[in-house]
C-alpha cells in the first residue's frame, strides 16, 4: 500500500483548522454576501473560482518558495492589500450612489461593472487571510521527510473545496435576501446594506494587514 502524501491524523487537523478559517467573516465572505445579493447564483459561482484562483496562485508561490519571499518583502504584500481595499471601496460607493438614485436601479454592481470572477479574484489575492495562512497557519502542516508537491497538491485541494463550500453558502444567502427586496424602500436599504458590507471588507483587509 502506497504511503499518502500527509499523514490522516495531521490531515484532520488541517481540515479543522481551515474549516474554522473558511466560516469566519472575512473581506472575501463578505464580498461573497454582496455578490450574491446583487447579481444572482451564477455571479457567485463566478466570483467563488476567481477567489479560488487567486487561492491557487498563493498555493503555487508557496510551492515555489515565494512565500518565505512575501514575508520577507512585506511592502509587496501592503500593496497589494491597500489596493484590493480601495477596489472594494470603489464598489461600495457605487452601491451607496444607487441607494441614492432617482432612476430605478437593481442594485449598484451590474453585469458592467466588471467580471464577478476577475473581482473575486482580486479581493482574494490581496487578502491578508492568505499571508497569514501561508506564514503561519500551512508551515507546521508540512513534513519536510515527504515530498513537497504531493503534499501542496492535497492541501490546495482541501482548502479550494473548504472554500467553494463556504463561498458559495455565503453568497447564496446574499441571493436569499435580495429576492425578497422588491420594494423601492426596501431596494434602497439593501443597496446601502451592500455599500456597507464592501466597505467594511475594505476595513478588515487593511486592519487585518
Amino acid at each position: 500500500m502506497s504511503q499518502l502524501p500527509v499523514e490522516p491524523a495531521r490531515f484532520l487537523v488541517f481540515l479543522t483548522v481551515m474549516a474554522s478559517l473558511a466560516s469566519a467573516p472575512g473581506p472575501a465572505n463578505l464580498f461573497s454576501i454582496a455578490n450574491g445579493m446583487h447579481r444572482g447564483p451564477r455571479a457567485v459561482l463566478e466570483g467563488v473560482v476567481g477567489m479560488n484562483a487567486a487561492s491557487l496562485v498563493w498555493f503555487v508561490a508557496a510551492a515555489l518558495g515565494l512565500g518565505a519571499l512575501m514575508t520577507a518583502a512585506p511592502q509587496v504584500f501592503r500593496l497589494l492589500t491597500y489596493a484590493g481595499a480601495l477596489y472594494l471601496v470603489w464598489l461600495g460607493g457605487k452601491s451607496f450612489l444607487a441607494a441614492f438614485s432617482t432612476a430605478h436601479s437593481g442594485g449598484a454592481l451590474s453585469p458592467r461593472d466588471g467580471s464577478p470572477l476577475l473581482q473575486g479574484f482580486s479581493v482574494q489575492i490581496a487578502n491578508p487571510k492568505a499571508l497569514l495562512f501561508f506564514s503561519a497557519v500551512l508551515p507546521p502542516f508540512i513534513d519536510l521527510h515527504r515530498p513537497i508537491v504531493p503534499q501542496m497538491v492535497m492541501f490546495a485541494a482541501a482548502t479550494m473545496g473548504l472554500d467553494l463550500i463556504t463561498m458559495t453558502t455565503y453568497g447564496l444567502g446574499g441571493v436569499a435576501l435580495a429576492n425578497r427586496m422588491t420594494a423601492p424602500g426596501f431596494r434602497r436599504g439593501f443597496n446601502i446594506c451592500v455599500g456597507l458590507i464592501l466597505m467594511l471588507a475594505a476595513i478588515l483587509i487593511v486592519t487585518r494587514h
